[in-house]
């Protein structure tokens, strides 16, 4: 996840006409973290409950890879509301604010929340069902995220470029 931050990192700076390093350069030895993040679908089961409010991270750039349950959101720069939908073997990128704060706002970061849907219901039950039947192996019934937050170096100045 975190060569694919920095693949990404290195395109980005192509796309926008700077050596291909710029951004990697100023990652390398950065306090990248990986984060998973679980919630309990049977416990926490209420239409409209947040895992993760509407927020950005205050990363560079923010990778996720595709999890059981849906219920990840983003937003596009008019503000309207959009369901991820990730093809399996994908994995989504988002800006952070480094990011943004790096390119003076040329790249915004990437706002976004984590809630249970009606469609997250749906699929808990489908996998309830199996596992009642008897399926193997058993479904687990909790929404798992495996995120990883790649960073800039602290020593970096994060001022616009």
């Amino acid at each position: 996840m975190l060569n694919a931050c920095f693949v990404a990192a290195e395109m980005a700076a192509v796309g926008m006409g700077l050596p291909s390093n710029t951004f990697r350069d100023r990652m390398q030895m950065g306090p990248h973290l990986l984060a998973p993040t679980a919630s309990d679908l049977i416990k926490y089961n209420k239409i409209g409950t947040a895992f993760a409010s509407f927020h950005y991270d205050l990363n560079f750039i923010t990778i996720h890879g595709k999890s059981r349950y849906p219920g990840l959101f983003l937003w596009t720069r008019e503000m309207k509301k959009l369901p991820v939908s990730m093809p399996d073997g994908c994995l989504l990128l988002q800006s952070g604010i480094m990011f943004e704060q790096l390119t003076g706002g040329y790249v915004m970061a990437g706002y976004h929340e984590v809630i249970y849907t009606e469609r997250t219901r749906e699929v808990a039950e489908k996998k309830i069902a199996e596992n009642e039947a008897g399926k193997e192996p058993k479904n687990i019934i909790w929404r798992i995220s495996s995120t990883l937050f790649s960073h800039i170096r602290y020593d970096v100045d994060l001022s616009p470029m």
